[in-house]
């Protein structure tokens, strides 16, 4: 709106307010008059923000965007379940910590009001097949993190409550048998109408050695051997399994455990179902004295059980009178934590979104009803959103949330599409005779120049793509495979890695974004508790150590290097098809990241020893902590290259699409140039810091990365106009009066 009409427009509503009151003194009417004065002065700084190109954000992304940028805009299941668990969580769950739910550690009837609602809504049936009871057909991570999400906005202990039985009948999902598959997930299913049955909770019991917790994944405290074994009936097993910090065990009906042989009639270790109703102990054990994630049940339990071999995940066989099962627990692991790292490290991501809305407000209202601030003034309607400061750090908090969700849904899309090619590829082995896990790595192995030239030929342009080759590798099962294969070994623990250990950092800004109300129970989004939930969520299924480890075994792989090059490819054309995005800093990063690697790994420090080695973890995990930081950025910058090609077709978005873009545009060259900072500061370190300087420490051989480095360093072009413009739409966005849930 030209400026001469909002004047106009004003001093029209000051004329309106003035009618009829001649008799009020200069006094009285000098506040009205002072108001419009305000009002005039606040639209003129709207218009220069407009004309500077400073673009302003009109209200809070809602889900006509999430479901562009997280590809769900065609998914009406999904939708549905979004809005179902958004319901629980801003009603249910929302009550429950306002009212104090989470000041105990017992499950009390109170928390119990979570499972009746779950199964009410169709969240517990999520997880399940159409046949077995659900009703989404196919692979469920988009759909479960989706939920997750919804769910953690207001308390991650509730998601961690509605996930925790899938977690149980993941090991089952993934390897069990047909019959253990159908049996149990059926089960697991609220009962219909007219069906006279309880439903089963179960929980999950792995490698979690007493006295201590996620020490070492391969060391297993449970021990299985051979109970009872007569001729032509099921061998039955003696299962002696104490677990520590074990969810769902206050109601669990089953238990999915791992443990290992301790007779020679047994081979290996394997992952066996446990239920409530066997012979022997099934004790629940003691309440674990946590103090977060309080709407999720936690214990300690211990168990020693008699039942039939015919439980052992996945089915076994008899080899010369030794049992011996088709899976050792390792590999019921790999398949279980291949997806469900990803809605843990989300429910991190998901939090510091939330934390958006309730730290406008209060910075917004932390001035008003005292004499300082009238209404009308500056200081009235922004309060501490009047200084910079302010409203950048929560650039950077709602940026890092951004990137964490968009690396996290982009892996769940990844691993739905790789659930279907997996499963072809096992088909595929068996119908060949190709079953040990060796000799099918070696026949992937001879495919890798194949799976290179398919990824650099998914990275190129259509118009130059040979697409009749693109098609033909693309039909191989086995290669695309391989290419999601590697693909994945990075994405899943790079978001558990980074969503929760850089989450629990932003998250603690966000705290501090509100002063000292931050640290109290009444703080407006329930900030405290998600802050101190985000320590646990560090730890679940493998602390920080545990996902360096992963990455450092799976990012040198020759398939995940011809994809970050692809990456690097495909942003320095979003750099210059894209302006402002930050394409390509993003790029110059990703190359100086490969640079590093390479140097790292043929390279040895004064004493000559290597320096990339499995036990060097000082170079392997800085390393894989640099690539994590990497993996955000690129992801939110495709979504929103998404948003700016899909929303103008969208009827709600398309009026404010170019505000709406500029924005997520700023958002993702702040955080891709944070990340490149990062990124560099960990790669000098690694470059220089393993060479003593004696009076001379530029080195020839270094002047390749010197030029990387300074490449990132020119790429960060812009990045601070972004972060301003960005700021300043923070402080014109509308929000509602009050937020949907209690505080």
């Amino acid at each position: 709106m030209p400026g001469k009409q909002i004047e106009m427009g004003a001093e029209s509503r000051l004329n309106t307010r003035l009618k009829g009151k001649n008799t009020l003194t200069h006094e009285e009417q000098w506040p009205i008059v002072r108001n419009y004065y305000y009002r005039v002065r606040e639209y003129r700084h709207q218009i220069k923000l407009r004309k500077d190109n400073m673009y302003t954000l009109r209200t809070l992304p809602g889900d006509d965007v999430r479901q562009i940028m997280w590809r769900f805009a065609d998914r009406f299941d999904l939708q549905m379940s979004v809005q179902s668990a958004r319901s629980i969580a801003r009603s249910v769950v929302a009550k429950l910590v306002a009212e104090g739910a989470r000041n105990t550690h017992e499950w009390t009837d109170q928390k119990g009001e979570l499972l009746t609602t779950f199964d009410q809504s169709g969240l517990t049936a999520l997880f399940m097949d159409p046949h077995q009871g659900g009703f989404i057909e196919g692979p469920k991570n988009l759909a479960l993190s989706l939920v997750t999400f919804e769910l953690s906005w207001v308390d991650a202990g509730a998601a961690t409550c509605s996930l925790a039985s899938n977690l149980a009948l993941a090991p089952i999902h993934e390897k069990g048998t047909p019959e253990q598959r159908d049996f149990y997930m059926s089960k697991c299913v609220p009962p219909q109408p007219g069906e006279d049955r309880e439903i089963w909770r179960g929980a999950f019991a792995l490698t979690e050695p007493l006295p201590y917790i996620g020490v070492d994944t391969g060391v297993l405290c449970g021990k299985a051997t051979v109970a009872e074994w007569k001729d032509g009936e099921e061998p039955m097993l003696q299962i002696d399994k104490r677990g520590r910090f074990i969810t769902n065990m206050d109601f669990a009906n089953f238990v999915t455990a791992a443990v290992e042989s301790n007779d020679d009639r047994i081979k290996g270790s394997f992952m066996i179902i446990l239920e409530e109703g066997d012979e022997g102990l099934f004790d629940r054990g003691a309440p674990t004295l946590k103090m977060v994630h309080q709407l999720s049940s936690t214990r300690d339990p211990v168990l020693n059980l008699k039942v039939p071999a015919n439980r052992i995940i996945g089915g076994y066989e008899i080899v010369d009178g030794v049992i011996v099962p088709k899976y050792n627990h390792s590999e019921i692991i790999g398949a279980v934590f291949h997806r469900t790292r990803i809605p843990v490290g989300l429910m991190s991501s998901a939090k510091l979104l939330s934390a958006v809305e309730p730290v406008i407000r209060y910075h917004r209202n932390r001035f008003r009803g005292g004499d300082a601030a009238k209404e009308g003034s500056p200081r009235y309607d922004k309060g501490i959103q009047n200084n910079e400061d302010a409203l950048q750090r929560l650039v950077d908090v709602w940026a890092s949330g951004e990137a964490g969700c968009s690396l996290a849904f982009a892996a769940s899309r990844l691993a739905d599409d790789f659930d279907s090619v997996e499963k072809a590829k096992e088909s595929h082995f068996e119908a060949e005779g190709i079953t040990s896990p060796r000799k099918q790595i070696a026949v992937l192995r001879k495919l890798q120049d194949q799976v290179v030239e398919l990824i650099d030929l998914e990275y190129t342009p259509e118009g130059e793509r040979n697409q009749a080759r693109y098609d033909e590798l693309r039909s191989d099962t086995l290669i695309q495979y391989a290419s999601m294969e590697a693909l994945g070994a990075i994405l899943n623990p790079g978001v558990k890695l980074w969503n929760t250990g850089v989450g629990a950092n932003m998250m603690r800004e966000a705290v501090s974004l509100v002063g000292g109300y931050g640290i109290t129970e009444d703080c407006p989004g329930f900030l405290m508790q998600k802050w101190t939930d985000t320590q646990l969520e560090a730890t679940y299924e493998g602390p920080e150590a545990v996902q360096r480890r992963h990455l450092t075994m799976t990012m040198t792989s020759e398939v995940f290097q011809a994809t970050l090059s692809a990456w690097a490819r495909q942003m320095e054309r979003a750099g210059a098809d894209v302006p402002g995005l930050g394409g390509f800093v993003i790029s110059s990063a990703m190359k100086l990241w490969q640079w590093t690697l390479k140097y790292l790994q043929n390279s040895t420090d004064d004493a000559g020893r290597k320096l990339f080695h499995n036990k060097r973890q000082g170079v392997t995990f800085p390393l894989a902590d640099a690539l994590g930081w990497l993996l955000g950025p690129y992801c939110l910058a495709s979504d929103v290259m998404e948003l700016i090609e899909k929303g103008p077709m969208s009827p709600t978005l398309a009026d404010g699409i170019d505000d709406l873009t500029g924005f997520y545009k700023d958002l993702c060259h702040v955080q891709a140039a944070r990340a490149a900072g990062e990124v560099a500061r960990i790669c000098t370190e690694l470059v220089y810091g393993f060479n003593e300087c004696k009076g001379q420490c530029s080195r020839e051989n270094l002047k390749e990365f010197m030029e990387l480095k300074a490449r990132v360093d020119m790429c960060m072009s812009g990045s601070r106009n972004a972060k301003d413009r960005a700021g300043n739409a923070l402080a014109e966005v509308m929000i509602p009066e009050a937020l949907d849930y209690p505080i």
